[in-house]
């Protein structure tokens, strides 16, 4: 899916969030030190789309806030074994230089050593969540190594953000994703941990109908819709956000690292013809 020489699209961009949407809830948005923000981009030019939105962290958030976004949750991910603890501090640090407006969620390398002290650390720094991206960190959310990781989350009732939806993928990645990912996988993990809650990027794509399933069978389950209700990715199955149930979905943007319009979901959103009470 994911590929080299993606477009990266000029669309126009609104100075503000669109008329007829309540308050906005970003729930999907980047932010790295400069070295590793950096590498990103040279990752995504290399193999996917020219990141239109070249900012750094207090730009990601002021951007997002000065647009009229009304709360931000920020994420990252530790790429290797190692680092993790220096972005939970970087993370801590940015959070607080926006209080009230910016949550902010750690990360760890699964199976790296010390990783449960780690966040633990993190949680009590006032980091709200865990953040783990499969595709880059190449874990099988299954082994026996994740499950201290859930453990730890569900003793502080703190939420993991876990990207396991099986696309979209790149042939640059360490690991096959459809290897180590899917919706079945995740609902064992669901089945295990029954007061863990998760929420899974994307809408689960590729398996749009398989996560949407799941979203009504576990009151611990939620999706954002982070570059899926655009038309930027060729989906096979057609969204319709009025057969979820929306109390388990929420907006999220992948604001910076996106090749288009910052608002061009909330767009789709404005003219869905859902009723404000569901949007909200």
């Amino acid at each position: 899916m994911l590929k080299p020489n993606l477009p990266m699209i000029h669309d126009e961009e609104g100075a503000c969030i669109p008329k007829g949407l309540p308050m906005v809830v970003d729930a999907h948005v980047h932010i790295f030190p400069h070295d590793i923000f950096s590498a990103i981009r040279h990752w995504f030019d290399e193999n996917a789309w020219r990141i239109r939105y070249q900012l750094t962290t207090s730009k990601v958030f002021d951007f997002m806030l000065s647009h009229g976004i009304t709360h931000v949750v920020a994420l990252q991910y530790a790429h290797k074994p190692g680092i993790s603890e220096t972005l939970n501090r970087y993370m801590a640090q940015k959070c607080q230089e926006y209080p009230g407006r910016v949550t902010g969620l750690a990360t760890v390398f699964p199976g790296e050593d010390g990783a449960e002290c780690i966040l633990q650390r993190a949680f009590d720094s006032g980091l709200s969540g865990l953040k783990l991206h499969a595709h880059v960190q190449c874990f099988d959310m299954n082994a026996e190594a994740m499950n201290p990781l859930y453990d730890l989350c569900q003793s502080n009732d703190k939420p993991i953000v876990m990207h396991v939806g099986r696309e979209p993928k790149s042939e640059a990645y360490r690991c096959d994703p459809y290897q180590i990912c899917g919706a079945e996988r995740l609902e064992r993990v669901l089945i295990n941990y029954p007061k863990l809650r998760v929420c899974v990027p994307h809408l689960g794509f590729d398996e749009i109908t398989e996560y949407r399933n799941l979203i009504e069978k576990y009151d611990t389950l939620w999706l954002d819709t982070t570059m899926v209700l655009t038309d930027y990715f060729p989906i096979k199955e057609i969204v319709e956000l009025k057969d979820y149930r929306l109390q388990r979905i929420m907006y999220g943007s992948d604001f910076p690292n996106i090749p288009y319009a910052w608002d061009r979901e909330l767009k789709w959103l404005a003219e869905s013809g859902l009723p404000l009470d569901d949007l909200e």
